[in-house]
């Protein structure tokens, strides 16, 4: 600590007294006094520096140093308040006295004396590049160390957010880790941000003083999320942009800035544009990625520490119909520049299990020990890349096997799903890509007679990706043995076996033979029935006109006329009806008799002229019809033969047939020939 010795001997207070009065009549304010010291215990170099207040532009200091044997060390017309002086200038391992005078103008003063052994005293720098670090809600500080050994650190901090508050102090003993003094504060928020100030000193010295303070500081609040970032994938010859967007941190994370650390696993591989780590203050950065699987990291950083990193996966570029590599370039010189990947896969889904690249540079030993690793029988994804214009750029993108072999394994779930008299449908599922061991060509779907003499085989190549085949030209009734293997490059592998048995020969019902026999010969008797009518309404027959023969009746008298004809003759259209006949006497004068019969005779007359067209379509006339004419035509005579004095005044008979009247006479001599 300070150490004020006055001197007491007569001279010195005597010189004293002497200083104090002169500098009483001086006009300017004392400076402090001084102070003399080392950085640290190894320095050789000492640092005086003293206090001085005033508004004189050209002031001067002399600095004296006065040793126990009385001489005295000058150091003249200093123009700052700090100087340094070697060690072999001063009497450091002695007490002394040392003072400082300030002359402003014509006006001189002088600082209060101090006295000490000066190799005693250590005072170190203001603590610098303070970092700081959240664990929790603890606090971690750390600076560079001005020794080897601990020092006391005396911290000042206070809530960001209150500034108006006052500083809350701690006293904590440093910890020594790497030539850095480090303390911890504890108890804090970390969702806060603090202002922090710090000092030290040294606990080995005998006159340890405290540092200046340190600038103040401000540390952030925690990043305790990792970034919400998404990404867009966008494919761009042969090359693939991503572009990663985020959330900003929260305020309190971000006052003294937060920047974003971006790597991927391709570059950090080299392969093919190797780049350094890239880093950005924004919420958003693009790049490029090649067509292989990419792990892009993205850290947010602050001046108290980084969050957790956000992994962002890009597999592989999805390539449905992926090829059988011709060529590689593993076994040949890589150029500059050019980069080559193995992705070993386990699954269908191109989820590489492990990584194998090859660069250009050291190209030899990484081929031995890529041969070395990569196995047999084992399937790889192939990718050939190129650096073009600072972009990684797909080559070639291929299924790649080291050397193949056959299926250790059969194809699973080998089922017959339906059988039939001389076919079978069969299912199965595919190998997987872990037991075939090398490309599938085909499968051998083979089936032999167990019945059979012979026990001949017959076998079809069936399609790589087929599940089903339906298996036809079979036996009925016959038991077969059905065998399926998986077909590579290498050979055939184990098969899967199933046992059918087709369906007998049903014989054929003679009943029911006959039943189709007859069902056939009424449906065509029923479709001939229905064609002729509908024929007959399409296109009717033509009618065939008939002429009949009519004799006509001489008239027997001049007032009264008759016509006859032949009913055998005569053919009609369609069947007569006889309705009852009633015979009236008529009493009436005979003139008017044979008046009315006449009218009604020649009126009966034209109407069957009428009508003579039409019935001459039929030719014959049926017996009953005939029988029916013959019978009214004897009874029309009976009656003329019983009142044969009216024969010419009466009417014998009306005949009703079909709406038509018909008068008829007595039988004539010439009606004979009818």
């Amino acid at each position: 600590m300070e150490t004020f010795d006055h001197l007491r001997s007569p001279h010195g207070f005597v010189l004293f007294t002497l200083l104090a009065t002169i500098s009483k009549g001086l006009a300017c304010e004392a400076p402090s006094s001084p102070q003399c010291f080392r950085r640290n215990e190894e320095e050789s170099v000492y640092i005086c520096e003293w206090g001085f207040d005033t508004n004189e532009s050209d002031v001067t200091f002399d600095l004296y140093f006065h040793d126990i044997i009385g001489s005295v060390s000058k150091f003249m017309n200093l123009k700052k308040n700090r100087t340094e002086i070697i060690e072999e200038k001063l009497t450091v391992g002695y007490k002394i006295d040392f003072w400082v005078d300030a002359r402003a103008g014509n006006s001189s003063c002088t600082s209060p004396r101090r006295s000490g052994v000066l190799v005693d005293s250590v005072k170190y720098d203001a603590p610098q590049n303070i970092s700081v670090f959240w664990s929790g809600n603890n606090l971690s500080l750390s600076w560079l160390a001005a020794e080897e050994h601990p020092a006391l650190a005396e911290v000042w901090f206070r809530q960001y957010e209150h500034p108006t508050e006052s500083w809350e102090k701690r006293l904590i003993n440093t910890t020594d880790e790497a030539s850095m003094y480090k303390v911890i504060v504890v108890n804090l928020l970390k969702n806060s941000a603090y202002q922090i100030q710090i000092r030290h000193q040294s606990m080995k010295a005998k006159n340890s003083l405290w540092s200046s303070w340190s600038p103040v500081i401000i540390v952030p609040a925690e990043l305790e999320h990792k970034p919400e970032v998404s990404s867009k994938i966008k494919f761009v010859s042969h090359t693939r942009q991503v572009t990663l967007t985020w959330k900003s941190a929260p305020r309190a994370a971000t006052l003294s800035g937060v920047k974003y650390r971006l790597n991927d696993t391709q570059s950090s591989r080299g392969c093919p544009c190797k780049k350094k780590s890239r880093e950005t203050s924004t919420n958003s950065y693009t790049f490029y990625v090649s067509y292989s699987a990419v792990n892009i990291t993205v850290i947010a950083r602050n001046a108290a520490g980084e969050s957790p990193q956000a992994i962002i996966q890009v597999p592989a570029a999805s390539a449905a119909d992926l090829k059988i590599c011709d060529k590689s370039l593993l076994n040949k010189t890589i150029k500059k520049r050019t980069c080559l990947e193995f992705y070993e896969l386990q699954d269908a889904d191109l989820k590489p299990e492990s990584v194998m690249t090859l660069t250009a540079r050291k190209q030899k030993k990484e081929k031995q020990k890529i041969n070395k690793t990569m196995k047999d029988f084992t399937r790889y994804l192939y990718f050939e890349h190129r650096c073009d214009d600072g972009k990684p750029q797909k080559v070639k993108m291929c299924l790649f096997y080291k050397k193949e072999g056959v299926p250790n394994k059969e194809p699973k779930d080998f089922a017959v799903v339906a059988e039939t008299q001389n076919s079978a449908s069969l299912s199965w599922k595919g190998i997987s890509h872990e037991h075939l061991r090398g490309f599938l060509t085909h499968y051998n779907l083979c089936s032999v007679k167990i019945s059979s003499q012979d026990g001949k085989k017959e076998c079809f190549n069936v399609s790589a990706s087929a599940t089903k085949h339906h298996l036809k030209g079979l036996t009925p009734g016959t038991k077969y043995n059905i065998s399926l293997a998986g077909v590579t490059q290498a050979g055939e592998g184990p098969l899967a076996t199933q046992t059918i048995t087709t369906s007998p020969e049903k014989p054929i019902n003679v009943w029911l033979s006959f039943g189709l026999l007859l069902a056939f010969f009424l449906l065509s008797t029923c479709c001939t029935v229905v064609l002729k009518r509908i024929k007959s309404k399409i296109f009717p027959p033509v009618p065939i006109p008939v002429i009949q023969d009519f004799t006509p009746r001489p008239p027997e008298s001049e007032t009264t006329e008759s016509v006859f004809w032949c009913p055998q003759q005569e053919m009609w259209e369609r069947k007569e009806e006889v309705h009852e006949l009633t015979l009236h006497q008529i009493v009436s004068e005979q003139k008017s008799v044979s008046e009315e019969t006449s009218s009604f005779r020649r009126e009966w007359v034209d109407r069957t002229d009428e009508r003579s067209e039409a019935e001459r379509t039929d030719s014959t006339r049926s017996d009953d019809e005939r029988s029916s004419l013959d019978s009214a035509g004897q009874m029309l005579r009976r009656t003329q033969m019983t009142e044969p004095e009216r024969v010419e005044n009466e009417l014998a008979m009306l005949i009703y047939k079909n709406g038509l009247v018909f008068d008829e006479k007595s039988e004539s001599p010439n009606q004979s020939d009818c």
